[in-house]
Formats: C-alpha cells, structure tokens, sequence
C-alpha cells in the first residue's frame, strides 16, 4: 500500500512539474502596446491590443480628441506620418470585402465599432475584432510585415459607406510594429 502511495505521488508531482507549466505557457497572451499621435506628431493616447483565443481585445486612452462619435479603423500600413496619416494607407483588407459592418459585401477585416470621445476631449474605450490576430504570418495579423496602423477619423462610421463609412479625415493614429 505504501509503495502504490509514493507511486502516485510520483506520478502527481511529474503532472505538477510538467504538464501545468505547458498549459500555462499555452494560454499566455500575446500583448502589443502602441502610442496614439494627433496630426501635429503629439501623443495623446496609448492602446493596448490583446490576443484572446479567437479576438484581438483593443483597450484606448486618449485625449485632446473632438467630442462625440468617430469612426476608427486597424489601416494596412503601420506609418503613421502627419499630418493625415495617409502613410498608413486603406483599411486591413485581406479578404478584399467592402466597408460597414451593414454592407451586404462587406466588411473590411480592419472595421470597428465608433467610439464615442467625452465633451471634455477624453476616451477610454474596449473594443473587439474577431477579424483580426496578433498571430504573426496570417493574412489578417496586424503583426505583418510593415505593421499596420489603428487610426482615428474625425468623424462617425456610417458602417455602409465603402471605402470608409464616410467618416471623413485621419486625426489621430498609431503605428503596430512587430
């Protein structure tokens, strides 16, 4: 009976010492932190973009925005040179769809929901895409080669409109770089 203890004991250490770390290891989440300029090269924000199993989870702080509802999109290029960011080129769009979540042939795979800045300036937003990864090599991975960008428009996405939902000029950006 002792020795069938230490046995088992034996084998629960050996799950203890390897199998648990490798589970760990497994589900560790990719992380990338990027800084949000305005269109005068100023930081006014940060975002942090999270792997999660299937989604990309997208944390942004800013300030010194417009108030109210502004379209905002991961863009094909992580250039961000001002003052309109037109370096960071058109929305990701690998699968070569439309613009708007409301389009029928749409959606670009860089689409997003508005975000809605404060009258004081100010937006702490939590978005998702599941159109996107941080896994590097696939043809939506914001980690590509050249980065991409997350960029601000100065005004709301109509989410039908291709190529940008009308949502108007670039005024905020940030480059995502491997």
């Amino acid at each position: 009976m002792k020795k069938n203890v230490v046995g088992l004991l034996g084998i629960l250490l050996l799950v203890i010492a390897f199998v648990i770390p490798a589970a760990f290891a497994n589900s560790k989440e990719s992380q990338v932190k990027t800084n949000i300029i305005n269109t005068k090269g100023e930081q006014i924000g940060t975002t942090l973009l999270t792997q999660k199993s299937d989604a990309v989870q997208i944390h942004i702080e800013a300030k010194n925005l417009p108030p109210g509802l502004h379209g905002i999109h991961f863009h094909e290029v992580g250039k961000c040179e001002i003052p309109d960011f037109k370096t960071a080129g058109a929305h990701l769009n690998p699968n070569l769809k439309e613009h708007g979540f409301n389009n029928p042939k749409g959606f670009h795979a860089g689409d997003l929901l508005n975000i809605d800045v404060k009258e004081d300036g100010s937006v702490i937003a939590d978005l998702e895409s599941n159109t996107v990864t941080l896994t590097r090599g696939a043809s939506n991975s914001l980690l590509k080669s050249g980065g991409s960008a997350l960029v601000i428009h100065e005004k709301a996405d109509d989410y039908v409109t291709d190529p940008s939902g009308n949502s108007g000029d670039r005024i905020a950006c940030a480059a995502i770089q491997e």
